[in-house]
């Protein structure tokens, strides 16, 4: 069973047909907001001006020479990242949005191995832009986001676009009569690279609108909801859910600044709607319940759930009035939120839906543009990361007697493949079925859950499976651990043991315990785990711990990076 349209869509061939149809039906509507210097106040961009900006910028890139050329784009979230990615798509070329964590090596590494000819960037990166121009690239054109006028050996984006804007106003049509080819590679997306180095995935525009629209028929955003633009844009779950499909549905956007201003972002910006990862979703749940417990609330909180929930069964919902602090605390506005790029703990999920909050799990991958399921309109279960889309198929592999297996897809929004890299795509396509490297099994209904990553399995002696991502769940629960990595360490008796790397929260402990030295943090922890095995089979006890105050390596979706953090771990001693 998968997920059957719910709302009507409008079809859209490649991202200057979305453009075009979106001016029309929303033109005059806000696209995006920011602050002023005057507290309280914004300026406007309108889905018109988006546009013609966009035409303008793409206008004088052609007038440079580089209709259809490979473009790579690096900044933080910002308007001139998004008008950079669509100027060139709109005009038949090849975007590379780079990512803005990157160390220098591997920012120029990424430049070589995608083969671009202009990069785009902020002022961040002129000294990065500069010694690749100068060692390694002496062609490459580079375009700052930030200089008032050309200089040298770098162009200024705004006399680029303002070149584009006088072509236009003497009749340049040579950005209309672009013809795109929505089949042809359009998008290079380095994958976030968690266990292995990373690879570049094909993206054609067609894929994408494809994932838009099938987004768009489950999921209902419109020309009144604000988006808050939280993770960075590079990534395809940010790029497709919270940039392109605002743009479709002639929402608008707003630019969160930074996580310590989440909140407040919320609240400035009237924030309805947005896309996250479950460790930010996590994070806010706790601090709510913080809150609470701190205010001696919590029996009265817990009781009106009970009630909220029993008056849900006969249809009267009155949770966000009962909660209305709650949602007052985190903007008063909030509509939906989508939370993906990994598993979000159920208790969480549960939680935002006993306070009245619209959050949706879905599920997906760069290679698959990036949406698969999603819990939608209709149908949501909590744990599961919902129905496939309407035009995707998924199943599963070689399923065990738990009926868990390699999750399979089929779409229109699959990549075209793997660049330059033929043995990993013979790999990941076989017989027209992308191989996610993701596990996971499919209910009765149709729900498709996710257990764990296919390389991050820990496979004991006795032919049993330990996924890691299920216990870092459980460990994540405890008020004294920030976050868990769980991996499996052969013993002395050549046995494979479950090992787990706890991040203390350290404030947590000193205000239940007072201060404390290392030796007794790690005694207070090890409790906990023991507390957490018993809620385990005896397998997949934990029988090893380290403890460390330090974050765990993780890519800039928040997603752990498991292949560096392990061989950090077999490095380290017991108590870092």
């Amino acid at each position: 069973m998968g997920c059957k349209p719910i709302h009507k869509i409008r079809h859209i061939n490649d991202f200057r047909d979305m453009l075009e149809q979106t001016e029309k039906l929303y033109g005059n509507r806000v696209a995006y907001k920011f602050k002023t210097k005057v507290p309280g106040e914004f300026d406007f961009i309108t889905h018109k001006e988006f546009k013609s900006d966009i035409e303008s910028l793409a206008t004088g890139l052609i007038d440079l020479g580089y209709q259809g050329k490979r473009i790579a784009v690096i900044s933080e979230n910002r308007y001139e990242w998004g008008i950079t990615y669509l100027a060139v798509t709109c005009s038949d070329g090849i975007i590379v949005p780079l990512d803005k964590s990157l160390p220098a090596n591997e920012i120029e590494d990424s430049i070589l191995r995608s083969e671009v000819e202009v990069v785009v960037y902020s002022q961040k990166y002129d000294e990065i832009m500069a010694n690749i121009k100068l060692h390694k690239a002496p062609d490459l054109m580079c375009v700052s986001m930030d200089l008032e006028n050309n200089e040298d050996e770098v162009l200024s984006q705004k006399m680029i676009i303002k070149k584009g804007r006088k072509l236009l106003s003497e009749g340049d049509r040579r950005y209309e009569n672009v013809q795109i080819d929505n089949e042809k590679m359009s998008i290079m997306l380095f994958t976030s690279g968690t266990t292995s180095l990373a690879k570049i995935v094909m993206l054609s525009q067609k894929t994408i609108c494809a994932n838009i629209m099938d987004i768009a028929s489950v999921l209902e955003v419109n020309e009144n909801d604000t988006f808050l633009s939280f993770l960075p844009l590079h990534h395809t779950f940010e790029c497709t859910t919270g940039f392109l499909y605002p743009a479709y549905t002639g929402a608008a956007i707003a630019y969160c600044d930074g996580i310590r201003h989440f909140t407040e972002n919320l609240k400035e910006y009237q924030i309805s709607a947005m896309v996250s990862v479950p460790v930010m979703f996590e994070s806010v749940y706790k601090r709510v319940w913080a809150n609470i417990k701190k205010s001696g609330k919590q029996d009265k909180v817990e009781q009106a759930i009970r009630l909220s929930n029993l008056l849900l069964k006969v249809g009267i919902d009155v949770r966000r009035k009962l909660f209305k602090d709650i949602h007052d605390a985190l903007g008063g506005k909030q509509r939906l939120f989508i939370s993906g790029a990994a598993g979000l703990d159920p208790e969480v999920e549960k939680g935002y839906k006993d306070f009245g909050f619209r959050l949706a799990q879905g599920y997906g991958l760069t290679e698959t543009s990036p949406v698969l399921s999603t819990g939608n309109d209709k149908h949501n279960k909590i744990g599961s990361v919902g129905l496939p889309l309407p035009n995707v198929k998924i199943k599963i592999d070689n399923p065990d007697k738990d009926g868990i297996g390699e999750i399979m897809a089929k779409g229109p929004n699959v990549m075209m493949g793997y660049y330059n890299n033929e043995e990993e795509n013979s790999e990941a396509i076989k017989k027209g079925w992308f191989y996610t490297g993701d596990l996971g099994y499919i209910d009765k209904e149709g729900f498709l859950f996710i257990t764990g990553r296919k390389k991050s399995v820990i496979v004991l002696k006795n032919g049993k499976n330990v996924f890691p991502e299920e216990i870092e769940t459980l460990l994540n629960k405890s008020d004294y651990i920030n976050e868990s990595f769980v991996y499996g360490k052969t013993a002395k008796d050549d046995s494979v043991m479950v090992c787990a790397k706890l991040v203390y929260n350290k404030e947590a402990i000193k205000e239940e315990f007072g201060e404390k030295t290392k030796e007794e943090i790690y005694d207070i922890l090890w409790k906990e785990v023991k507390n957490i095995n018993k809620k385990m089979p005896t397998y997949k006890y934990i029988k090893d711990i380290i403890v460390t105050e330090e974050e765990l390596i993780k890519t800039t979706t928040r997603k752990v990076k498991r292949h560096e953090e392990l061989a950090k771990i077999f490095e380290s001693n017991k108590i870092i």
